[in-house]
């Protein structure tokens, strides 16, 4: 019972850093990156469809963007997305080819992704420690109803707190590697 709890708590810690690491690559940092148009929903016959499945994206050099839609009609709407999205990107049309030119980040740009990066992790650690606390709270249910020792919830409890600093040292670590790469001019 125990070892399920602790299994538990491990891979919903997991998936914590690992949204984390999927979040940060929209967050962009002066490369271009086919990820930063991945979450852009596009209006598709009534439907909200995803980018990649109305036109294919890709990057054309460091600071551009290329997506070129697989119906002729849909550039309107993929542009609209683009203009409406957080992203505060321009797109150029010419023809079916749409281009997005991502400018260079500035100083300060860049200290406000870091700051946004910083809460990410922040959050992240929160939801970690959320895990933490609901495992404790299953092994205390479990000396409640007199199916463990004390020795074995404090036991447990230290196992389940071991897994919350690991999982917190790779928030740290994914933070701390987003940050550089936002840094590096």
């Amino acid at each position: 019972m125990l070892n399920e709890i602790k299994t538990d708590a491990k891979t919903r810690m997991a998936k914590s850093v690992d949204t984390l690491r999927h979040d940060l690559t929209k967050v962009r940092t002066g490369r271009a990156s086919t990820a930063l148009v991945d979450h852009l929903k596009i209006e598709y016959y009534g439907s909200e469809m995803p980018l990649t499945q109305v036109a294919s994206v890709a990057v054309t050099d460091s600071r551009s963007l290329t997506i070129t839609p697989w119906e002729k009609q849909m550039v309107s709407p993929i542009e609209k997305a683009i203009i409406n999205s957080d992203l505060g990107l321009t797109p150029n049309t010419a023809g079916t080819v749409i281009r997005i030119n991502l400018p260079a980040l500035t100083e300060e740009r860049r200290r406000e992704l870091s700051k946004v990066v910083h809460g990410e992790g922040e959050d992240t650690k929160v939801a970690i420690r959320n895990i933490r606390r609901d495992a404790n709270h299953q092994v205390k249910e479990l000396l409640k109803e007199k199916q463990i020792t004390e020795d074995d919830m404090r036991r447990a409890e230290d196992d389940i707190q071991k897994l919350t600093d690991s999982a917190i040292k790779d928030v740290d670590e994914v933070v701390k590697a987003k940050e550089q790469e936002l840094m590096a001019v």
